[in-house]
């Protein structure tokens, strides 16, 4: 995102220039939590732009994994996933942070992935301390994590690659401890420290905290931004709790997919029993409920600038197709 946006963030005029210096006003914003969702495409960010979504997570198994297919096993390489969430990005003006997995490698994998990131304009990377050899997705049997010399050194070698580039750039680290079969909470709260205070992280995050009591403590040892999956909480709690626990940012990606999944499978249902039907009574209902069509507008590359470089480069005789 390069043109400038002006906003009020907990009553201070914020100037951004750059899609990761927004991210990192909007993680540091205290008074208001903010909310990141998947965006399951680049048609659906636009969407969740004009409703007002202010950050988008590309999740492997998400939106890469809508994409192409593949679980979230630790198949999509390092470039098929930044081509993806380098469209999303290019095509919205709210930040977009891409899930990193494992770091697709060592230390020089790691350094790649945080050059093309911030070539692709993307805002910001979470990488998880799971071994790159047995990646799993959240809330998964047999989920273990790397020693924490090892994590550590990873995540210190995304910190310095983003210092070099962009330092506004965000480093979020993942940790998988809580619940994996090589560690446990004492574990998982050692290393958010390390993560923090020894790599240099921007942001950390807790896959799996089982109580409000765990988050709590996890958020009395990290100084910095701070928030968590829902692991084995009984429900996702509400903004309210997430703000009395001192943690500003809420990780709800996964909601955007259940709905439009919903959506598509009850229309579906209804089109194979009733037809066009049920087309027209779909259009009937949002009459006077419109919803964004999100084409690409005047400003983008779409129908509107192939026109007008048509009208600067073509030929009268090749214009003749406007007036026929």
């Amino acid at each position: 995102m390069l043109e400038i946006q002006k906003e009020e963030l907990g009553g201070m005029e914020v100037v951004s220039t750059k899609s990761s210096t927004r991210l990192k006003q909007l993680i540091h914003r205290k008074d208001k939590v903010l909310v990141v969702l998947h965006p399951p495409s680049a048609a659906h960010a636009r969407v969740m732009e004009e409703a007002g979504c202010e950050a988008g997570f590309v999740g492997t198994g998400g939106v890469v994994g809508a994409y192409t297919g593949m679980d979230d096993v630790g198949q999509a390489s390092m470039m098929e996933c930044i081509q993806i969430a380098g469209w999303i990005a290019e095509s919205v003006k709210f930040p977009i942070i891409l899930d990193g997995d494992t770091g697709h490698g060592g230390i020089m994998a790691v350094r790649r992935l945080i050059r093309e990131c911030i070539r692709h304009g993307i805002a910001g990377i979470r990488i998880d301390d799971q071994p790159i050899e047995g990646k799993r997705k959240t809330q998964s049997d047999g989920v273990e994590v790397v020693s924490i010399d090892q994590a550590v050194a990873r995540y210190r070698a995304a910190v310095d690659m983003k210092n070099e580039l962009d330092p506004d750039f965000i480093i979020q680290a993942q940790c998988y401890a809580r619940d994996a079969a090589n560690s446990d909470l004492e574990d998982c709260i050692k290393r958010l420290q390390a993560y923090e205070q020894e790599a240099g992280v921007d942001w950390v995050q807790i896959e799996s905290p089982h109580s409000k009591e765990e988050i709590a403590q996890a958020r009395a040892a990290v100084k910095g931004p701070l928030s968590f999956m829902k692991g084995k909480l009984k429900q996702f709690l509400t903004l309210e709790e997430h703000l009395e626990l001192g943690c500003n940012i809420a990780w709800f990606p996964g909601f955007t997919h259940h709905v439009t999944w919903a959506a598509l499978y009850d229309f579906m249902l209804d089109f194979n029993e009733r037809g066009m039907t049920a087309w027209d009574e779909f259009q009937a209902s949002r009459k006077d409920k419109p919803y964004p069509i999100p084409k690409v507008g005047p400003e983008g590359e779409g129908q509107a600038k192939q026109m007008e470089l048509e009208q600067k480069y073509f030929s009268a005789e090749m214009l003749r197709k406007y007036r026929a």
